[in-house]
């Protein structure tokens, strides 16, 4: 929490005795290959523990130790579901806010940000322009720098960002089932498939997998209320190399890989009985989220883009201009970009030197 909960403006802010200590004994200079095997032998744990590194945007053997925390979370706080789903956290928010007195005003994409002697005072979209004392932009960073301010204000340029390190993308299907589907259990993972020849597709020579590894979603198997009676609700996920050309064709084929791998695995061929499928990957999270390569995870977290060497929450040339989300501090993930929100939000409190409260 002594990391996360900084803003990053400048490497000062961790020139603090406890902090270093925290830093050393954290293993942000050791590999997360070499610090797995210095406790298991085991094949097939060392797979378990490296798989949630393939979405960090390095192999294990090239990223800090301290994302074994992502393992640690796992398996010694457990892994949380919001009963209705993922969704539930946003309503929830939302709900708050609107307690809170703030106005949505959803479908309505901003067009520009207004700019006027340096600093940010409002946004224009294709509804009128919306008046502010200051901005946080939870868009897609590269997008919001590259295409909605002056490039005179501008903190990064293209090739700034064409040498960043992009975490995977991925091809994603949601699958409805017209019937229950035997040996799933919420959570799947299928490690039936070699590990390295996947990361070396992602990272190495980024091409297509000829074999991929894949995760295998089920809520319905818990939640009763995200399928209708007597049906299942699926999800898979195969993790993907950021800036691949669409192929519908090359989408098909690994659907029917994963298919086929399930009823190996489980004994249920479910293909057949297959009523909704949807894909989405590259090109849906850049049309829907502008988002840099169709990139699903943000920056790698390697060592040169951890903490104050991320993108800045702070544009240094526009006041009142602050950025939050997975391409700045703290990083990607659910946890990480809610705290980043949180910390962005109180940096603007700061500049407008209003009173706040802690946030647990």
């Amino acid at each position: 929490s002594k990391f996360v909960q900084k803003p990053s403006h400048s490497i000062f802010e961790f020139a603090e005795l406890n902090i270093a200590k925290d830093a050393l004994r954290l293993h942000i200079f050791r590999s997360f290959s070499k610090y797995i095997r210095k406790y298991f032998k085991h094949p097939r744990i060392l797979q378990l523990l490296e798989f949630p590194v393939l979405f960090l945007g390095a192999k294990p053997e090239k990223t800090p130790a301290l994302y074994s925390l992502m393992n640690y979370a796992d398996t010694a706080l457990g892994t949380w579901y919001p009963m209705g789903g993922m969704h539930k956290i946003i309503e929830g928010f939302v709900q708050l806010a609107k307690e809170k007195g703030v106005e949505f005003k959803t479908g309505t994409e901003v067009q520009e940000i207004i700019v006027e002697n340096n600093r940010a005072v409002g946004v224009k979209t294709a509804a009128g322009s919306y008046m502010a004392d200051a901005i946080i932009a939870g868009a897609d960073y590269h997008h919001v720098e590259q295409h909605l301010i002056p490039k005179s204000h501008r903190m990064y340029d293209e090739n700034y960002w064409s040498t960043r390190t992009m975490s995977p993308s991925s091809l994603l299907f949601y699958i409805g089932v017209n019937r229950k589907v035997k040996g799933l259990k919420h959570h799947n993972l299928f490690f039936d498939a070699a590990f390295e020849q996947h990361a070396s597709e992602i990272y190495d020579e980024p091409a297509w997998p000829e074999d991929p590894l894949f995760y295998v979603c089920a809520p319905s198997v818990t939640d009763a209320s995200v399928a209708p009676e007597g049906k299942e609700n699926l999800f898979f996920l195969i993790p993907l190399a950021p800036g691949m050309e669409h192929n519908e064709e090359k989408r098909e084929e690994y659907l029917n890989i994963m298919l086929d791998r399930i009823a190996k695995q489980t004994g249920d061929n479910f293909k057949d009985d297959i009523e909704y499928c949807r894909s989405y990957a590259h090109k849906e999270f850049e049309e829907d989220y502008h988002a840099y390569k169709g990139n699903a995870y943000g920056l790698a977290n390697t060592l040169l883009q951890t903490a104050f060497l991320k993108p800045k929450m702070r544009n240094k040339k526009v006041a009142g201009l602050y950025f939050a989300g997975q391409l700045t501090t703290p990083g990607p993930g659910v946890p990480p970009s809610i705290i980043s929100g949180q910390v962005a939000a109180t940096e603007v409190l700061k500049e407008l030197n209003v009173k706040t409260h802690a946030v647990a």
